[in-house]
């Protein structure tokens, strides 16, 4: 049974949900610098391109992920594996935050409950430096707290965001 929580999955998982969140703000432009194609794919999703993107997404549970939360519904929560990333599925489209409570990895947990509602106080729940930087940015933050995140894949998709 495959490590879902990697630093790099938890990565991809909370910034998934940081870009899905507020996708009108996003600039397709720089998902162009994001090396991983998974996290690329996502990316172009959520910066207007629609559900048709996730079919690039190789990663079934972050497909469905995509599809979900590009316009596809609640419905495709269902096909996801992972009960972590269920449950912050449904919490992104529609079920809000009560769902941030089933999510066991707490950085998960944290990264759900500011992005539903919770805001940038929860971002300090957060261990990974890379992630709070992210959560920051996402909750007021703006594009100044992605020079704070190490990994290029993160920046360069926090950059397309902000």
């Amino acid at each position: 049974m495959p490590n879902f929580f990697s630093i790099k999955f938890l990565q991809l998982a909370c910034l998934i949900i940081s870009l899905s969140t507020f996708s009108a703000w996003a600039q397709s432009s720089q998902c162009g610098f994001i090396k991983d194609p998974d996290l690329q794919a996502q990316c172009r999703a959520s910066s207007g391109g629609g559900a048709s993107q996730c079919g690039f997404v190789r990663d079934s549970d972050m497909q469905a992920y995509c599809r979900a939360t590009t316009g596809s519904g609640t419905s495709q929560c269902g096909f996801i594996r992972n009960n972590d990333l269920q449950a912050m599925c449904r919490a992104a489209t529609g079920s809000g935050n009560s769902q941030c409570g089933f999510i066991r990895d707490s950085d998960m947990q944290a990264m759900c409950r500011a992005s539903n509602g919770g805001g940038a106080s929860q971002c300090g729940f957060i261990r990974n430096s890379d992630l709070q930087a992210m959560c920051r940015a996402q909750n007021g933050g703006g594009s100044s707290q992605c020079g704070f995140i190490r990994d290029a894949d993160l920046q360069a998709a926090c950059r397309a965001k902000f």
